[in-house]
């Protein structure tokens, strides 16, 4: 049988045991007994994939149709997604309590039931699938195995299946650059600097196209932090990369393309797209901001993969493209992809985002899964991150920071200023993240830029969150002790957070005391900063406490994302959307003049006595 030659008959398939955050559920590889895993292939089985051949219209996405037969079919039969398709056996050290030897250091992509297209499968074995495939600069192949995941036995090996050009320039990332006149563009392909020189084609629509040359970046094992990632859970990330476009006329439509010029002389070029260049600090005109964390991805073939639970992103991810239009910039605000040290997910994440990302910018902030690992100065010593420990997100997409590693950064955009902290990494008072804070909200102008909004993964401010309220906090603890006076000095409008998988707003609010009552139409001065926690983008929905608090004016607990628009300097509309139908289901207005922002309110304003 075709497949079976590149088969080691010391494949063991082992499956990592993520430690479970509290609102994520089981994940369903975590069940596998490892110690149990045997090769059992049988002459009789296999597994066909066609077309064997992909991508050739260029496509980055195609379905495979697997057809498979078991002599020995049960009800708990699986197909496992492996690429590259030469998942040969080798030996990882074990490098952390989540990751048990004998271990295999090519892990599935994904899985599916052998069952789930076919229900008859357990009768006569034999059975059909069709998954969706991203191009991830190498081929597949697909398993089939028996025995269920408490003793999971490979059966089957099927033919490889490849894109006509794996290595071909995939998922452009738009992202604002560190002036507001610069649009950086990230892309991943297979060509590395030695094999072509990488570039974007762009200029404005009727103008003769210039090429700026991109810096090319990549990783290896070595850069990972721990297990999963640096065993099981790696995968080769390709080359990364950006290229800077500069000198953007405000507003302006730029089409581009990204470009490879290989030494043979020859250009490998992909799809053309085009974005709008942002509006310079004060324009007053329409401007549209889209805020949510913790979307993570799914798959639009029903497949289960290492975290599967994030059932929502897809409507998420759906809303946005159908709303595009009406959409200036994206802010995901940490738990970007939910990897957790499966380095294929970051494809398959970009591939999900690339109608969006490609088209407005994607900014993103660090969360948990993205950066958490003991030993390496995270302000939280847990392993969220699966060994990825921030370099996955510090090289997938590029955000406007001093130091990447550090991902504190301000941004701006028209009538707003953006502020966004680093939660994974220490705040309060006297660190250098938490004289970062204050920098970007003193430095703001807000005569030109009244809508001041500061943006973190973790709830730094306020929330009904069950676990927040067992802790008896209603903040990640610590939080807002250090950083209330700052957002009350400088007057920041609305913070927002992800973390907790729900949305919920509050009253303008300052040291747990209501600064106004009014619900939907704020008129003239605030008094205090309105907190939102927007982390229910994807990924599995936690509750809420069934205590009452006087400060939560709305919760929600469903799928959802937030959006902001500025209709000019006086005039700002917030509204909460569900992903499941992208219809308002709670909003308000802020309407006031600048001599709003000015005036004095409780710890505003310098004290002031008749001596002074």
């Amino acid at each position: 049988m075709r497949g079976l030659n590149f088969i080691s008959l010391s494949i063991l398939l082992v499956f990592t045991t993520l430690q479970e955050a509290w609102s994520h559920g089981d994940q369903p590889l975590s069940k596998i007994s490892i110690h149990k895993a045997i090769v059992d292939l049988n002459g009789q089985a296999y597994v066909k994939a066609s077309p064997t051949v992909l991508g050739l219209k260029a496509q980055t996405t195609e379905w495979v149709t697997l057809e498979f037969s078991s002599p020995k079919p049960s009800a708990d039969d699986w197909i496992g997604v492996f690429s590259p398709a030469n998942f040969s056996a080798s030996t990882c050290p074990e490098e952390n309590p989540r990751v048990y030897p004998p271990l295999l250091c090519s892990a599935p992509i994904k899985f599916q039931f052998a069952d789930y297209s076919s229900p008859d499968y357990k009768d006569t074995g034999k059975g059909y699938l069709k998954l969706q495939l991203i191009n991830q600069r190498s081929d597949f192949s697909f398993a089939l195995f028996s025995g269920g995941l408490s003793n999971p036995k490979l059966v089957a090996v099927s033919n490889q299946v490849a894109f006509a050009n794996p290595n071909a320039p995939v998922y452009p990332r738009l992202a604002q650059g560190k002036q507001w006149n610069e649009m950086t563009v990230t892309w991943t392909s297979g060509y590395g600097i030695n094999e072509a020189g990488a570039f974007v084609e762009w200029g404005p629509k009727g103008v003769d196209q210039v090429r700026s040359p991109a810096g090319t970046l990549t990783f290896d094992r070595k850069s990972m932090c721990g297990a999963p990632a640096r065993t099981v859970g790696w995968r080769d990330p390709g080359f990364i990369h950006t290229s800077f476009l500069k000198e953007l006329w405000p507003n302006a439509v730029y089409p581009y393309k990204l470009g490879h010029q290989l030494f043979n002389g020859t250009y490998v070029w992909s799809q053309q797209y085009q974005f709008r260049a942002s509006p310079y600090p004060g324009q007053n005109s329409l401007q549209r901001v889209v805020i949510f964390g913790d979307m993570g991805k799914d798959e639009a073939d029903g497949s289960n993969e290492y975290n599967n639970f994030q059932r929502g992103s897809l409507n998420t991810t759906r809303e946005l493209i159908r709303d595009l239009k009406n959409i200036d910039i994206v802010f995901h605000i940490g738990d970007i992809c939910y990897a957790n040290g499966y380095i294929s997910q970051w494809d398959q994440f970009t591939a999900q985002v690339e109608p969006i990302a490609s088209t407005v910018p994607y900014m993103i902030a660090s969360g948990n899964h993205e950066r958490d690992w003991p030993g390496t100065g995270s302000f939280y010593g847990n392993m969220d991150s699966g060994g990825e420990c921030g370099v996955l997100a510090e090289n997938m997409f590029y955000v406007p920071a001093e130091n990447r590693a550090k991902f504190w950064y301000s941004t701006d955009y028209g009538m707003f200023r953006f502020c966004i902290a680093h939660t994974e990494l220490d705040w309060r008072e006297g660190t250098e993240q938490y004289k970062f804070i204050e920098h970007c909200l003193a430095s703001v102008d807000r005569q030109k830029q009244p809508w001041l909004i500061f943006l973190a993964h973790r709830v730094l401010g306020y929330s009904s969150d069950a676990s927040y309220a067992e802790e008896g906090s209603f903040e990640e603890p610590m939080g807002r002790e250090s950083l209330q006076k700052l957002w009350q000095k400088y007057k920041v409008d609305i913070a927002v957070y992800g973390h907790v998988h729900n949305y919920e707003r509050t009253c303008p609010i300052y040291q747990n005391i209501c600064t106004n009552e009014e619900k939907h139409y704020y008129k003239g001065t605030l008094n205090g900063t309105i907190h939102v926690a927007a982390g229910g983008a994807g990924a599995s929905l936690s509750p809420f406490t069934t205590l009452q608090t006087k400060w939560s004016f709305f919760r929600d607990f469903d799928y959802g994302f937030i959006k902001l628009t500025a209709f000019d300097h006086s005039n700002l509309l917030f509204e909460y959307k569900k992903s499941r139908d992208g219809k308002v289901y709670d909003s308000f207005r802020i309407s006031r003049d600048y001599r709003d922002i000015l005036a004095c309110t409780v710890d505003s304003c310098p004290s002031m006595t008749l001596a002074s």
